[in-house]
């Protein structure tokens, strides 16, 4: 049977439990050498009717669900994998409550395996910079993520006015035009806040299209800086950041539309989510988007425990939007849209 190409196809594909097998045994060792996850020898015998092996020289049973966030999961692969088509596929992502009825299990199971599902989309972006080869382009803007004004009482309505930094949290993107997109959450944006970032992920010389606000100021010294007043014009020849802005666009939509409520804390699980579909949306279909996240789930981990917080490992626990808060103030409100 060929891999899937629909959606349809895929929930039939996946539900024969030992082509599903097959599959992830295929993405997990490709040459075909299977090794035990713990001591990465080759000798050990398989257990046919329990789909693991036993490994001779580390003396311990081993599966493909070790070493990958599907580990001490009692959900079955054909569930997750169809997970993994839904959340890489919708362009407006899916909540909990859809998913678990989807797949019948417990919504807060659904919550869970989604949340892990992000962490697989997570694009490990730092250490990288744009803009370095010639002619390049690079979009930089900000946007608050939160609760509408309109939707608040009256009472918090009026103490918030003027003070919107304060109620919101405020997230940067940057793209390189033809490239991908990045975003980072930052405390506020102000100068000392944003010229740091925009000299940490783009090259020196490279051309710089921003918004007028103050806080690029001065950045004509590295860059080609060029400035776009929303005041007056969106797009003036090749300076604009519409790029970023229909970025934006998805990122609310997907959150007003669909999550409806999503806690600060969480925010850049949501922002790696669209971050993985707008960067893979060009020539790839969805069975390709849906193989390029399912190949990522190796090597990496993620706890309930850490998941919410309830031990002292480090919040959050690899790269992108989420390294911010290490020096942002605990926020526990919810926002809602």
């Amino acid at each position: 049977m060929e891999k899937p190409k629909t959606l349809q196809e895929a929930i039939v594909y996946f539900s024969d439990k030992d082509r599903c097998f097959e599959y992830a045994k295929q993405l997990r060792w490709p040459d075909g050498v299977v090794t035990c996850p713990r001591c990465g020898k080759e000798k050990h015998s398989f257990i046919k009717t329990r789909h693991i092996w036993f490994c001779y020289v580390c003396q311990k049973q081993f599966s493909l669900k070790i070493g990958t966030i599907f580990e001490d999961s009692p959900i079955s692969l054909d569930k997750w994998l169809t997970a993994f088509w839904l959340l890489a596929n919708c362009k407006n992502g899916i909540s909990s409550y859809e998913l678990g009825r989807a797949l019948k299990i417990h919504q807060n199971s659904a919550w869970f395996v989604l949340q892990r599902i992000r962490l697989v989309m997570q694009d490990d972006f730092f250490g990288s910079k744009l803009g370095g080869g010639e002619g390049a382009e690079v979009e930089v803007d900000e946007t608050f993520i939160g609760g509408k004004a309109r939707n608040m009482h009256k009472h918090r309505r009026d103490a918030l006015t003027g003070r919107v930094e304060e109620d919101k949290t405020t997230v940067v993107g940057f793209i390189e035009r033809g490239g991908k997109v990045r975003t980072q959450i930052v405390q506020k944006r102000k100068k000392h806040d944003l010229q740091p970032l925009v000299k940490e992920h783009v090259h020196a010389g490279a051309a710089l299209y921003t918004d007028a606000l103050k806080s690029y100021t001065g950045l004509d010294e590295d860059y080609k800086h060029q400035v776009i007043d929303h005041a007056v014009q969106y797009v003036n020849g090749r300076v604009h950041t519409n790029t970023l802005e229909n970025f934006w666009s998805l990122v609310k939509r997907q959150l007003h539309g669909t999550y409806i409520s999503v806690e600060p804390y969480h925010l850049f699980r949501y922002l790696d989510e669209q971050m993985f579909r707008f960067n893979h949306r060009k020539n790839m279909n969805d069975s390709q988007r849906f193989e390029a996240a399912v190949r990522n789930v190796f090597g990496k981990r993620l706890t309930y425990d850490q998941l919410t917080g309830k031990n002292d490992s480090p919040r959050h626990e690899a790269t992108g939007a989420r390294e911010a808060w290490e020096q942002m103030p605990k926020m526990w409100d919810i926002f809602h849209f």
